[in-house]
């Protein structure tokens, strides 16, 4: 109970000094010239220390007026010297030796301007260079430790906590690690106080860095030296450096270590201040790829003050794009989506983020042409990113007819309607299975590119300015029911961790990474082209199911086992951004190519689409795979019933469900 109040009564006592500091800080920033005074004050008090020691320790024989003259010209040409190099400017407690030489500088113009005023007028004493020497080494002296008195009594009044920190060694010794431990020191609002740097520089042993002593790296000696260290937490200063070191995350994890690591930035919250703060290593982490640069100008100048529809917008893709287009400041969001708890809970997200953006969630269904053309004719939106789609490959693959409805039929609607309304860009979302599909969600999104794309060159005939930009990549880390949550489930159960077949590959991008390149090839893009996005080196699912395992700390196929449980419907060993025939020509961004993909005509795009459309309503499965194979004849089923259909025809579909328009 005392340990309590005593606790207690240091944070009152703290928060009044910070709230007195504060105040006295903020009063300094408002007017710069208390501290020009100030050190005027220190230097008076430095010339009279100086004059002062003179007298007692040698024979001066000077009148106390012309002593006084000399302190005026010494004040004065400090002033001139103040003012010209504006020392006094620099926030004091962040004040570096790089800023200290303005004051350096100052003093010793001022104490020339002194020496020579001494020698002109023939002020005879002894010793007269060192009187001089000692003016600017005593003021240089004081206004050096006035001003670390301050960064002293700043640290320990705004930055001093009484909580208990985490003790935090930071990775590697570059510029960004350096800052990155400043900042996390002078800061009481994280949980974090860093003890040293922990690098593999054999070269950086027992050197320090800002008076924190830099560890060299030896893995074999790992737990001993953690522990002597009493060190609890090791923070990575950026993702490159996380993949570069799994190995030794998974060993600091094994030993129940707190492993994390410092994003670059995290915005502006509400306030204006910077959100920065640690999160835990996640697996997608160590896949990704050096962070992508975007042209943020460009993208903020096609996105400005613009009403935005965004599909699917409660989805990962979709809500992604909603976070980035906020940071843009549309004039309004308009997000709009089926599915209505995860719509509500981006509500409440975005309320609390981003209280100042304009948004309206709507809850609806592309495959509703009436409520697609409310939306249009009451808010008018100019840019459209269409990611609503169903894009489970097995579910899909049983429900065909519904994968129809919402991914063309959807599709069909919404372009068409962007089309009527007149808006100035319409991106679609599409998926590297739609190359070569071998399944009913990658046929239904291919024709959903084939539709867009033909009506493109359909309004650009007819002198419509519709920009229509389709956008092409693969697995997305971390989605709703993507293999990463799926394997970090069977993790915490336990085991098995299934794989459906050793060799299976698959192509991988984390989230805001693909909104990032979606936002930029719709910066740039031009109507009717398909943007294909460099996915870099494939993965092979065994080996990412055995590092999760271990980066859980478990031993692949001894803690945990691997199963093999065969390909499912529709799926195949590895994914293609291209098909065959298709080649790609390059952007102004190294990672987006354009594909060049086969040209159809809009009337037999259009007639083929209401056939299958038609045929899915009527929920006519057979009809409609034949009627998606006859358009896409590279549409060849793969562990799936509907292989039978690859080479029939469809005469008989389409006299059935001509007789069936007669009867009605």
């Amino acid at each position: 109970m005392y340990f309590i109040a005593t606790k207690t009564y240091m944070e009152k006592i703290q928060n009044r000094l910070r709230s007195l500091f504060k105040l006295i800080m903020r009063t300094s920033l408002i007017n710069r010239w208390i501290v020009f005074e100030i050190d005027l004050l220190i230097c008076i008090a430095g010339y009279g220390i100086a004059t002062f020691i003179q007298v007692r320790n040698s024979n001066m024989d000077i009148t106390g007026s012309r002593l006084f003259l000399a302190g005026v010209v010494y004040i004065l040409s400090t002033s001139v010297c103040f003012y010209t190099l504006k020392p006094y400017r620099g926030l004091i407690r962040h004040s570096s030796l790089i800023e200290m030489w303005r004051l350096f500088v100052s003093l010793v113009i001022s104490v020339i301007v002194l020496y020579v005023f001494i020698l002109s007028f023939g002020y005879s004493f002894s010793y007269r260079f060192f009187f001089v020497q000692n003016v600017f080494l005593i003021s240089l002296v004081m206004l050096l430790l006035l001003r670390y008195a301050i960064v002293l009594v700043y640290n320990y009044t705004v930055n001093y906590t009484t909580e208990v920190r985490n003790k935090s060694l930071i990775y590697e010794i570059d510029m960004h690690s350096i800052a990155l431990a400043q900042w996390l020191n002078k800061s009481a609002a994280n949980k974090h106080q860093v003890q040293g740097f922990l690098t593999r520089n054999k070269n950086a042993k027992k050197t320090r860095i800002h008076g924190l002593p830099v560890h060299t790296l030896n893995e074999d000696r790992l737990d001993w030296f953690l522990r002597k260290n009493e060190v609890n937490t090791i923070i990575f200063p950026d993702y490159k450096s996380v993949r570069n070191e799994q190995s030794f995350i998974s060993a600091c994890i094994e030993m129940g270590m707190s492993v994390l690591v410092s994003p670059p930035f995290e915005g502006l919250d509400s306030n204006n201040k910077i959100r920065y703060q640690m999160k835990p290593i996640q697996f997608e982490d160590l896949l990704g790829r050096d962070e992508i640069m975007i042209d943020m100008e460009k993208i903020e100048l096609q996105t400005r003050d613009k009403i935005i529809l965004i599909t699917g917008a409660a989805g990962s893709i979709g809500s992604e794009l909603v976070r980035q287009l906020a940071h843009f400041k549309p004039k309004l969001l308009l997000v709009f989506d089926v599915a209505e708890t995860p719509l509500h809970n981006l509500r409440m997200e975005m309320e609390r983020n981003y209280p100042e953006l304009k948004f309206v969630p709507i809850i609806g269904d592309v495959r509703s042409e009436n409520r697609l053309d409310f939306v249009f004719r009451k808010y008018h939106p100019q840019i459209v990113y269409h990611a609503a789609a169903y894009k489970h490959v097995p579910l899909m693959e049983e429900n065909p007819c519904e994968a129809v409805l919402v991914n063309i039929k959807g599709t069909m609607n919404l372009s068409n309607y962007a089309v009527r309304y007149k808006v100035e860009s319409f991106v679609m979302i599409s998926t590297d299975k739609a190359v070569n599909p071998t399944n009913v969600m990658g046929a239904s999104k291919r024709i959903a590119e084939i539709y867009v794309q033909a009506l493109a060159k359909e309004t650009q005939k007819n002198g419509g300015k519709v920009n229509f930009v389709t956008t092409r990549f693969g697995n997305v880390l971390g989605s709703n029911g993507s293999v990463i949550p799926h394997f970090k489930e069977q993790i915490e159960k336990g085991g098995p961790v299934t794989v459906t077949h050793p060799d299976i590959i698959r192509y991988f991008m984390t989230i805001p990474e693909a909104c990032r390149l979606v936002l930029e090839a719709a910066s740039f893009g031009n109507t009717g082209e398909i943007y294909v996005f460099d996915m870099g080196s494939p993965v092979k699912i065994v080996d990412l199911a055995k590092r999760m395992i271990e980066l859980a700390g478990f031993v692949p196929n001894k803690d945990i086992n691997i199963e093999f449980i065969g390909l499912r419907p529709g799926e195949k060993l590895f994914e293609e951004l291209l098909n065959d025939k298709e080649t790609t020509i390059p952007t102004e961004h190294e990672k987006i190519t354009i594909a060049s993909v086969r040209q159809y005509e809009f009337e037999k795009v259009q007639s083929a689409v209401q056939n299958i459309i038609e045929f899915s309503n009527a929920v006519k499965v057979e009809c409609t795979i034949k009627a998606m194979k006859e358009l896409v004849p590279e549409f060849k089923s793969k562990n799936s019933p509907y292989a039978e259909f690859d080479n029939h025809e469809l005469t008989e579909c389409l006299m059935e469900i001509n007789k069936e328009k007669i009867n009605q």
